[in-house]
């Protein structure tokens, strides 16, 4: 286990004795085994080789990334690139303040925030083994320090322990620290020809982008998916494929984009065309029920009805970067995403207000027309491009 060589003996054998009885209480059902290994034949381990942020300590004055992903039409592909594992976790100005909402969020949401199914326990405490006693420390040495049996976070004066007490607390330690969430996923079923179908089964997700992470612990990727439009046609077999190939020691990035009518970050409905979460119990998971029904006789009065609540100012650009790799031991893919907003007036001030437009108008145009519909983009569209191209 080359990347928990900084841990103490103490550590390890927990996680392995851990790891023993789950694989014990599953007796002889079959075990997720990660593919081969692209730096099998290499000397550099790429789980271990995490080479330092240049300038981290200068994390407060680094303006977050720009990501401008959308296009003249709307393609429902994967769009994939490939990226050193160094680069999972992205650091910036609004860092603090993104921590100490998170903190809140967790604590507020307990349930919304953090999942973890038993069959994933070993995947959850490999994954914060490897971010606390390797990544964050080489990745972020100004933020991140070994200090004895914990991780010293100098930003929010709070400690990881190495050894968290369950696997949930495990994840909620990373909510608190890291300002990026983590999905882990495993071959919980197969396919009629064999193949591994993979389930959500652990998640400390603060920035849902409206959907509740909660209701959709322990489903297939098929059934997660299955609100978004062209998914099954257009995305389906080929995400199931290369899900079950991911090499371990790869990692790829992609980048989506959305248009939301408010600036809020923790978003379980409200974004695709479901319920808004406003007015519900406290952490009760919010019902996925469409608001529009294309069958409606008052369709059209109600779409009306909320592009006159559209407030272009509110409106923002939301994006996330996304990652996926896998992890050594366990095989279990981790699914990572940073979400960024930003104001519509910053996308115009640099010039991008027509092709943003333009991209509006794409959605409809592309391989998936009715995404259109799904983004919500028949209530804010016609306001937000009218504004972009003012």
């Amino acid at each position: 286990m080359h990347f928990l060589v900084q841990l103490s003996l103490v550590s390890v054998a927990a996680v392995a004795i851990l790891t023993w009885r789950y694989l014990s209480n599953r007796g002889t059902k079959s075990q997720p085994v990660a593919p081969a290994t692209l730096d099998e034949k290499k000397d550099v381990d790429p789980y271990d080789a995490i080479k330092p942020m240049q300038g981290d300590e200068n994390w407060a004055t680094t303006p977050p990334i720009k990501l401008r992903p959308f296009k003249p039409k709307y393609h429902m592909t994967m769009a994939l690139e490939n990226i050193e594992m160094s680069d999972l976790v992205q650091v910036d100005s609004t860092l603090q303040d993104r921590l100490q909402l998170r903190r809140s969020l967790l604590s507020e949401h307990p349930q919304a925030t953090t999942q973890c199914n038993k069959v994933a326990e070993p995947a959850t405490l490999e994954l914060y083994q490897w971010m606390v006693s390797t990544y964050l420390p080489k990745r972020f040495p100004s933020i991140y320090h070994r200090n004895g049996a914990d991780i010293y976070n100098t930003i929010t004066h709070s400690r990881m322990p190495l050894n968290p007490v369950s696997p949930r607390a495990a994840l909620a330690s990373l909510g608190e620290n890291v300002d990026t969430d983590f999905l882990i996923l495993l071959p919980s079923s197969k396919a009629a020809d064999g193949s591994p179908i993979y389930h959500l089964e652990s998640f400390v997700t603060c920035f849902p982008a409206g959907f509740s992470t909660r209701e959709k612990c322990g489903h297939p990727l098929a059934t997660i998916h299955a609100p978004v439009p062209g998914y099954a046609a257009k995305l389906e077999k080929s995400m199931d494929r290369f899900f079950a190939r991911l090499e371990t020691g790869r990692i790829v990035r992609r980048a989506n984009w959305s248009v939301t009518t408010n600036d809020r970050l923790f978003t379980e409905g409200g974004n695709h065309m479901y319920a808004d979460e406003e007015g519900h119990e406290k952490d009760k998971p919010v019902g996925n029920a469409k608001t529009l029904d294309v069958g409606s006789p008052n369709l059209e009065q109600e779409i009306e009805r909320q592009r006159k609540e559209v407030v272009v100012e509110d409106c923002r650009l939301r994006c996330e970067r996304q990652t996926l790799h896998r992890l050594p031991h366990t095989g279990a893919l981790v699914f990572a995403f940073k979400t960024y907003l930003y104001t519509l007036a910053e996308v115009k001030d640099e010039g991008l207000g027509p092709e943003l437009a333009d991209a509006i108008d794409g959605l409809g145009k592309g391989n998936v027309p009715a995404i259109n519909f799904y983004k919500r983009g028949v209530v804010w569209g016609d306001k937000v491009k009218e504004f972009l191209r003012s």
